[in-house]
Protein backbone atom coordinates (compact mmCIF):
# COMPACT_ATOMS: atom_id res chain seq x y z
CA UNK A 1 0.00 0.00 0.00
CA UNK A 2 1.21 3.22 -0.80
CA UNK A 3 0.87 5.68 1.45
CA UNK A 4 1.88 9.08 -0.38
CA UNK A 5 0.39 11.83 0.73
CA UNK A 6 -0.07 10.56 4.37
CA UNK A 7 1.18 11.77 7.76
CA UNK A 8 2.60 9.44 10.21
CA UNK A 9 3.28 10.74 13.68
CA UNK A 10 5.75 8.57 15.79
CA UNK A 11 5.28 8.84 19.15
CA UNK A 12 8.73 7.23 21.06
CA UNK A 13 8.55 6.61 24.61
CA UNK A 14 11.37 5.25 27.09
CA UNK A 15 11.71 1.89 26.84
CA UNK A 16 14.60 0.08 25.32
CA UNK A 17 12.87 -0.93 22.32
CA UNK A 18 12.62 2.61 21.06
CA UNK A 19 15.92 1.87 18.79
CA UNK A 20 13.81 -0.65 16.76
CA UNK A 21 11.45 2.10 15.51
CA UNK A 22 14.03 3.72 13.17
CA UNK A 23 12.95 0.64 11.38
CA UNK A 24 10.01 1.67 11.57
CA UNK A 25 10.55 5.17 10.53
CA UNK A 26 12.89 3.99 7.52
CA UNK A 27 10.21 1.58 5.85
CA UNK A 28 7.35 4.42 6.09
CA UNK A 29 10.07 6.94 4.36
CA UNK A 30 9.95 4.31 1.47
CA UNK A 31 6.44 3.66 0.93
CA UNK A 32 6.15 7.21 0.58
CA UNK A 33 4.60 8.56 4.05
CA UNK A 34 5.55 12.09 5.46
CA UNK A 35 7.03 11.08 8.74
CA UNK A 36 7.21 13.21 11.98
CA UNK A 37 8.64 12.10 15.19
CA UNK A 38 7.90 13.04 18.86
CA UNK A 39 10.56 11.43 21.23
CA UNK A 40 10.16 11.43 24.96
CA UNK A 41 12.85 12.63 27.01
CA UNK A 42 13.59 9.14 28.29
CA UNK A 43 13.47 7.86 24.95
CA UNK A 44 16.55 9.72 24.07
CA UNK A 45 18.41 8.12 26.51
CA UNK A 46 18.00 4.98 23.74
CA UNK A 47 18.66 6.47 20.85
CA UNK A 48 19.44 9.68 19.53
CA UNK A 49 17.19 12.36 17.56
CA UNK A 50 19.16 12.68 14.95
CA UNK A 51 18.80 9.29 13.73
CA UNK A 52 14.97 10.13 13.36
CA UNK A 53 15.60 13.58 11.89
CA UNK A 54 18.11 11.80 9.48
CA UNK A 55 15.75 9.14 8.02
CA UNK A 56 12.37 10.99 7.94
CA UNK A 57 14.34 15.03 7.41
CA UNK A 58 12.34 16.30 9.33
CA UNK A 59 13.05 17.84 13.09
CA UNK A 60 12.55 15.30 16.30
CA UNK A 61 10.52 17.31 18.43
CA UNK A 62 11.20 16.40 22.01
CA UNK A 63 10.76 19.46 24.32
CA UNK A 64 6.96 21.59 24.24
CA UNK A 65 8.58 24.49 24.88
CA UNK A 66 11.51 24.27 22.17
CA UNK A 67 11.90 27.59 20.16
CA UNK A 68 14.10 26.31 17.00
CA UNK A 69 10.89 26.08 14.83
CA UNK A 70 9.01 28.38 12.68
CA UNK A 71 6.50 30.37 14.59
CA UNK A 72 3.21 27.67 14.72
CA UNK A 73 2.21 25.82 18.44
CA UNK A 74 4.04 22.87 17.38
CA UNK A 75 1.77 20.32 19.17
CA UNK A 76 -1.27 21.33 17.78
CA UNK A 77 0.30 21.81 14.21
CA UNK A 78 1.12 18.14 14.49
CA UNK A 79 -1.89 16.76 15.66
CA UNK A 80 -3.93 18.71 12.95
CA UNK A 81 -1.20 17.22 10.59
CA UNK A 82 -1.15 13.76 11.42
CA UNK A 83 -3.38 11.19 9.53
CA UNK A 84 -2.52 8.59 12.35
CA UNK A 85 -0.24 8.49 15.10
CA UNK A 86 1.40 5.47 16.51
CA UNK A 87 3.45 5.35 19.85
CA UNK A 88 5.57 2.84 20.14
CA UNK A 89 7.25 1.34 22.53
CA UNK A 90 4.58 2.69 24.48
CA UNK A 91 5.60 2.49 28.40
CA UNK A 92 3.17 1.58 31.29
CA UNK A 93 3.76 5.40 32.28
CA UNK A 94 2.80 7.07 29.25
CA UNK A 95 -0.03 4.96 28.68
CA UNK A 96 -1.25 5.73 31.98
CA UNK A 97 -0.68 9.55 31.23
CA UNK A 98 -3.11 9.38 27.81
CA UNK A 99 -5.42 6.93 29.36
CA UNK A 100 -6.13 9.45 31.90
CA UNK A 101 -5.67 13.07 29.77
CA UNK A 102 -2.59 13.82 31.50
CA UNK A 103 -0.58 16.14 28.91
CA UNK A 104 2.43 17.07 30.34
CA UNK A 105 5.01 16.90 27.36
CA UNK A 106 5.27 17.14 23.96
CA UNK A 107 3.91 13.74 23.26
CA UNK A 108 1.16 13.55 25.39
CA UNK A 109 0.59 16.98 24.19
CA UNK A 110 0.07 16.48 20.94
CA UNK A 111 -1.79 12.76 21.56
CA UNK A 112 -4.74 14.69 23.18
CA UNK A 113 -5.49 17.29 21.14
CA UNK A 114 -5.03 15.26 17.74
CA UNK A 115 -8.60 13.73 16.16
CA UNK A 116 -6.91 11.08 14.51
CA UNK A 117 -6.86 7.49 14.86
CA UNK A 118 -4.21 6.67 17.74
CA UNK A 119 -2.37 3.35 17.80
CA UNK A 120 -0.74 2.50 20.95
CA UNK A 121 1.74 -0.45 21.25
CA UNK A 122 2.71 -1.29 24.53
CA UNK A 123 6.18 -2.57 25.46
CA UNK A 124 7.92 -3.43 29.07
CA UNK A 125 8.40 -5.84 31.48
CA UNK A 126 5.71 -8.64 31.85
CA UNK A 127 5.18 -8.20 35.08
CA UNK A 128 4.17 -4.51 34.49
CA UNK A 129 2.36 -5.36 31.48
CA UNK A 130 -0.10 -7.78 33.38
CA UNK A 131 -0.65 -5.75 36.33
CA UNK A 132 -4.09 -4.59 36.75
CA UNK A 133 -3.20 -1.05 36.90
CA UNK A 134 -1.61 -0.97 33.55
CA UNK A 135 -4.41 -3.57 32.09
CA UNK A 136 -7.30 -1.57 33.67
CA UNK A 137 -4.81 1.85 31.31
CA UNK A 138 -5.05 -0.44 28.46
CA UNK A 139 -9.02 -0.64 28.81
CA UNK A 140 -9.36 2.89 29.39
CA UNK A 141 -7.98 3.74 25.84
CA UNK A 142 -9.55 1.06 23.88
CA UNK A 143 -12.55 2.77 25.66
CA UNK A 144 -11.58 5.94 24.22
CA UNK A 145 -11.19 4.51 20.78
CA UNK A 146 -7.10 3.92 21.06
CA UNK A 147 -6.19 0.67 19.31
CA UNK A 148 -3.75 -1.40 21.17
CA UNK A 149 -1.71 -3.18 19.67
CA UNK A 150 -1.12 -6.69 21.25
CA UNK A 151 2.41 -7.01 22.76
CA UNK A 152 4.25 -10.10 21.72
CA UNK A 153 6.00 -13.05 23.96
CA UNK A 154 9.45 -13.81 23.92
CA UNK A 155 12.85 -12.68 25.61
CA UNK A 156 13.12 -9.60 27.26
CA UNK A 157 15.65 -6.99 27.60
CA UNK A 158 15.40 -7.78 31.02
CA UNK A 159 16.23 -11.48 30.26
CA UNK A 160 12.19 -12.18 31.34
CA UNK A 161 10.98 -14.51 28.97
CA UNK A 162 6.45 -13.68 28.35
CA UNK A 163 4.45 -11.30 26.75
CA UNK A 164 5.69 -7.51 26.81
CA UNK A 165 7.83 -7.56 23.89
CA UNK A 166 7.40 -4.48 20.54
CA UNK A 167 5.99 -6.96 17.86
CA UNK A 168 8.37 -6.65 14.77
CA UNK A 169 8.33 -3.90 12.10
CA UNK A 170 5.89 -5.21 9.83
CA UNK A 171 3.05 -5.44 12.13
CA UNK A 172 3.59 -1.92 13.52
CA UNK A 173 2.88 -1.11 9.51
CA UNK A 174 0.23 -3.59 9.14
CA UNK A 175 -1.95 -1.47 11.55
CA UNK A 176 -0.73 1.77 9.95
CA UNK A 177 -1.94 0.35 6.72
CA UNK A 178 -5.30 -0.50 8.18
CA UNK A 179 -6.20 2.86 10.11
CA UNK A 180 -5.08 4.64 6.35
CA UNK A 181 -6.79 2.53 4.15
CA UNK A 182 -10.34 3.96 3.12
CA UNK A 183 -12.92 1.50 4.80
CA UNK A 184 -15.49 1.23 1.67
CA UNK A 185 -15.67 -2.63 2.17
CA UNK A 186 -16.80 -2.77 5.72
CA UNK A 187 -19.99 -4.07 6.80
CA UNK A 188 -19.07 -6.89 3.56
CA UNK A 189 -18.20 -10.43 4.51
CA UNK A 190 -15.19 -11.28 1.66
CA UNK A 191 -13.99 -14.84 1.12
CA UNK A 192 -10.73 -15.46 -0.50
CA UNK A 193 -9.36 -18.85 -1.85
CA UNK A 194 -5.52 -19.31 -2.32
CA UNK A 195 -2.83 -21.10 -3.06
CA UNK A 196 -2.34 -25.01 -5.01
CA UNK A 197 -4.68 -28.02 -3.66
CA UNK A 198 -2.68 -31.29 -2.51
CA UNK A 199 -4.52 -34.04 -4.32
CA UNK A 200 -2.96 -37.55 -2.48
CA UNK A 201 -1.66 -40.51 -4.81
CA UNK A 202 -0.72 -42.56 -1.61
CA UNK A 203 1.43 -41.23 1.85
CA UNK A 204 4.25 -39.51 0.18
CA UNK A 205 3.12 -38.02 -3.25
CA UNK A 206 0.52 -36.25 -4.67
CA UNK A 207 -0.88 -33.95 -7.90
CA UNK A 208 -0.58 -30.30 -7.36
CA UNK A 209 0.36 -27.49 -9.41
CA UNK A 210 3.09 -24.01 -8.68
CA UNK A 211 0.75 -21.77 -7.49
CA UNK A 212 2.26 -19.90 -4.55
CA UNK A 213 -0.90 -18.23 -2.94
CA UNK A 214 0.61 -14.49 -3.32
CA UNK A 215 -1.90 -13.04 -5.34
CA UNK A 216 -4.54 -14.69 -3.72
CA UNK A 217 -3.14 -13.61 -0.27
CA UNK A 218 -2.63 -9.86 -1.57
CA UNK A 219 -6.44 -9.93 -2.60
CA UNK A 220 -7.07 -11.02 1.14
CA UNK A 221 -5.18 -8.38 2.71
CA UNK A 222 -6.14 -5.77 0.63
CA UNK A 223 -9.82 -6.46 1.52
CA UNK A 224 -9.13 -6.75 5.45
CA UNK A 225 -7.28 -3.21 5.14
CA UNK A 226 -10.33 -1.62 3.53
CA UNK A 227 -12.71 -2.62 6.32
CA UNK A 228 -13.90 -6.31 5.55
CA UNK A 229 -14.86 -9.61 7.57
CA UNK A 230 -12.53 -11.37 5.52
CA UNK A 231 -12.03 -15.42 5.54
CA UNK A 232 -8.63 -17.03 3.66
CA UNK A 233 -9.18 -20.18 2.50
CA UNK A 234 -5.49 -21.89 1.36
CA UNK A 235 -3.88 -24.25 -0.01
CA UNK A 236 -0.41 -25.42 1.38
CA UNK A 237 1.77 -22.30 1.22
CA UNK A 238 4.99 -20.53 2.85
CA UNK A 239 3.24 -17.39 3.24
CA UNK A 240 2.94 -15.78 6.53
CA UNK A 241 -1.21 -15.34 7.76
CA UNK A 242 -2.63 -12.50 6.78
CA UNK A 243 -2.86 -10.44 9.57
CA UNK A 244 -6.79 -9.37 10.16
CA UNK A 245 -8.43 -12.20 7.93
CA UNK A 246 -9.53 -15.64 9.35
CA UNK A 247 -7.61 -18.36 8.59
CA UNK A 248 -8.63 -21.40 7.18
CA UNK A 249 -6.19 -24.04 5.93
CA UNK A 250 -7.21 -26.71 3.42
CA UNK A 251 -5.27 -29.21 1.60
CA UNK A 252 -7.03 -30.72 -1.33
CA UNK A 253 -9.86 -29.47 -3.91
CA UNK A 254 -12.70 -31.64 -1.58
CA UNK A 255 -11.75 -30.01 1.58
CA UNK A 256 -11.65 -26.27 -0.40
CA UNK A 257 -14.75 -26.90 -1.96
CA UNK A 258 -16.42 -27.95 1.52
CA UNK A 259 -14.95 -24.83 3.17
CA UNK A 260 -16.43 -22.81 0.38
CA UNK A 261 -19.71 -24.05 0.06
CA UNK A 262 -20.25 -24.44 3.84
CA UNK A 263 -19.59 -20.54 4.23
CA UNK A 264 -21.28 -19.62 0.59
CA UNK A 265 -24.64 -18.40 2.37
CA UNK A 266 -22.61 -16.04 4.76
CA UNK A 267 -20.13 -14.70 2.10
CA UNK A 268 -21.07 -11.47 0.12
CA UNK A 269 -18.00 -11.29 -1.70
CA UNK A 270 -16.09 -14.55 -3.27
CA UNK A 271 -12.52 -14.08 -4.99
CA UNK A 272 -11.90 -17.79 -6.05
CA UNK A 273 -8.12 -16.86 -7.09
CA UNK A 274 -6.98 -20.71 -5.78
CA UNK A 275 -5.51 -22.77 -8.39
CA UNK A 276 -7.66 -26.20 -7.53
CA UNK A 277 -6.94 -29.25 -9.28
CA UNK A 278 -9.02 -30.35 -12.03
CA UNK A 279 -8.44 -33.99 -11.03
CA UNK A 280 -7.39 -36.17 -8.56
CA UNK A 281 -6.39 -40.05 -8.17
CA UNK A 282 -9.13 -42.49 -8.00
CA UNK A 283 -8.23 -44.09 -5.13
CA UNK A 284 -5.31 -43.21 -2.70
CA UNK A 285 -2.86 -45.51 -1.56
CA UNK A 286 -2.56 -46.66 2.17
CA UNK A 287 1.16 -47.26 1.52
CA UNK A 288 4.08 -45.82 -0.53
CA UNK A 289 3.63 -47.09 -4.40
CA UNK A 290 6.76 -48.79 -4.90
CA UNK A 291 8.70 -48.62 -8.57
CA UNK A 292 8.18 -51.40 -10.65
CA UNK A 293 9.99 -52.97 -13.59
CA UNK A 294 7.41 -51.13 -16.03
CA UNK A 295 5.41 -48.32 -16.79
CA UNK A 296 2.69 -46.96 -14.16
CA UNK A 297 -0.59 -45.32 -14.82
CA UNK A 298 -2.54 -43.47 -12.41
CA UNK A 299 -6.64 -43.28 -12.90
CA UNK A 300 -7.80 -39.77 -12.53
CA UNK A 301 -11.32 -38.77 -11.89
CA UNK A 302 -13.21 -35.01 -11.57
CA UNK A 303 -12.83 -33.09 -8.75
CA UNK A 304 -15.85 -31.04 -7.46
CA UNK A 305 -16.69 -28.08 -9.54
CA UNK A 306 -16.93 -25.41 -6.87
CA UNK A 307 -17.75 -22.29 -9.32
CA UNK A 308 -19.90 -24.69 -11.23
CA UNK A 309 -21.42 -25.44 -8.20
CA UNK A 310 -22.43 -22.12 -6.49
CA UNK A 311 -22.58 -19.86 -9.43
CA UNK A 312 -26.22 -21.07 -10.50
CA UNK A 313 -27.69 -20.61 -6.65
CA UNK A 314 -25.71 -17.42 -5.86
CA UNK A 315 -28.09 -14.99 -4.59
CA UNK A 316 -27.00 -11.55 -3.27
CA UNK A 317 -23.62 -12.81 -3.60
CA UNK A 318 -20.84 -11.22 -5.66
CA UNK A 319 -18.46 -14.12 -7.67
CA UNK A 320 -15.48 -13.32 -9.09
CA UNK A 321 -13.34 -16.09 -10.70
CA UNK A 322 -9.73 -16.61 -11.62
CA UNK A 323 -8.06 -17.90 -15.22
CA UNK A 324 -4.93 -18.45 -16.28
CA UNK A 325 -4.37 -19.77 -19.74
CA UNK A 326 -1.61 -20.20 -22.12
CA UNK A 327 -3.44 -19.71 -24.85
CA UNK A 328 -6.73 -17.56 -26.52
CA UNK A 329 -7.06 -16.43 -22.80
CA UNK A 330 -9.89 -14.24 -23.85
CA UNK A 331 -12.31 -16.44 -25.33
CA UNK A 332 -11.52 -19.54 -22.74
CA UNK A 333 -11.78 -17.08 -19.84
CA UNK A 334 -15.44 -15.92 -21.22
CA UNK A 335 -16.58 -18.90 -21.58
CA UNK A 336 -15.48 -19.50 -18.14
CA UNK A 337 -17.32 -16.82 -17.21
CA UNK A 338 -20.57 -17.67 -19.08
CA UNK A 339 -20.55 -21.48 -18.13
CA UNK A 340 -20.35 -20.42 -14.23
CA UNK A 341 -22.68 -17.36 -13.78
CA UNK A 342 -19.86 -15.77 -12.42
CA UNK A 343 -20.16 -11.44 -11.80
CA UNK A 344 -16.70 -11.20 -13.51
CA UNK A 345 -13.09 -12.83 -13.99
CA UNK A 346 -9.62 -11.32 -13.84
CA UNK A 347 -7.56 -13.47 -16.45
CA UNK A 348 -3.95 -13.80 -17.31
CA UNK A 349 -1.46 -15.69 -19.40
CA UNK A 350 1.16 -17.56 -18.10
CA UNK A 351 3.46 -16.77 -21.05
CA UNK A 352 2.91 -13.46 -20.52
CA UNK A 353 6.54 -11.47 -18.63
CA UNK A 354 5.79 -11.09 -15.17
CA UNK A 355 2.11 -12.96 -15.28
CA UNK A 356 3.33 -16.32 -13.60
CA UNK A 357 3.54 -18.59 -10.60
CA UNK A 358 5.48 -17.16 -7.45
CA UNK A 359 6.55 -13.37 -8.93
CA UNK A 360 5.76 -10.63 -7.12
CA UNK A 361 4.02 -8.87 -10.74
CA UNK A 362 0.75 -9.51 -12.44
CA UNK A 363 -1.09 -8.83 -16.23
CA UNK A 364 -4.63 -9.12 -15.68
CA UNK A 365 -7.53 -8.57 -17.86
CA UNK A 366 -10.83 -7.94 -16.21
CA UNK A 367 -13.80 -9.82 -18.38
CA UNK A 368 -17.88 -9.32 -17.14
CA UNK A 369 -20.96 -10.37 -18.79
CA UNK A 370 -21.52 -7.04 -20.25
CA UNK A 371 -18.88 -7.86 -22.89
CA UNK A 372 -17.01 -5.99 -21.02
CA UNK A 373 -12.24 -6.56 -21.69
CA UNK A 374 -10.15 -3.80 -19.97
CA UNK A 375 -6.47 -4.88 -19.52
CA UNK A 376 -4.29 -3.64 -16.91
CA UNK A 377 -0.76 -2.92 -17.28
CA UNK A 378 1.88 -4.87 -15.45
CA UNK A 379 1.56 -4.28 -12.09
CA UNK A 380 2.24 -5.64 -8.37
CA UNK A 381 0.00 -8.42 -7.08
CA UNK A 382 -0.47 -5.53 -4.44
CA UNK A 383 -1.75 -3.28 -6.60
CA UNK A 384 -3.59 -5.38 -8.68
CA UNK A 385 -5.73 -6.43 -5.45
CA UNK A 386 -6.53 -2.84 -5.07
CA UNK A 387 -7.88 -3.23 -8.78
CA UNK A 388 -10.00 -5.94 -8.39
CA UNK A 389 -11.66 -4.59 -5.18
CA UNK A 390 -12.19 -0.82 -7.20
CA UNK A 391 -13.78 -2.96 -9.97
CA UNK A 392 -15.88 -4.86 -7.95
CA UNK A 393 -17.00 -2.32 -5.22
CA UNK A 394 -17.83 -0.52 -8.50
CA UNK A 395 -20.39 -3.14 -10.72
CA UNK A 396 -21.79 -4.32 -6.70
CA UNK A 397 -23.19 -0.41 -7.03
Amino acid sequence: MELKGKCVLLGITGGIAAYKMAGVASALKKQGADVEVIMTRNATQFITPITFETLTGHKCMVDTFDRDFKFEVTHIELAKKADVILVAPATANVIAKMAHGIADDMLTTTVLAAGCPKLVAPAMNTGMLENPITQDNIRTLERYGFTVIPSESGLLACHDVGKGRLPADEVLLDYIHRALAPKDLAGLRVTVTAGPTQEAIDPVRCLTNHSTGKMGYAVARAAALRGAQVTLIHGPTALAPVRFAEDVPVVSAQEMYQAVTGRFADTDILVMAAAVADYRPASVASDKVKKGEGEMSIPLVRTADILGTIGPQKTHQFLCGFSMETRDMVAHSAEKLRKKNLDMIVANNLKDPGAGFGVDTNLVTFLTPDGGVRQLPLMSKEAVAGAILDEILARRG
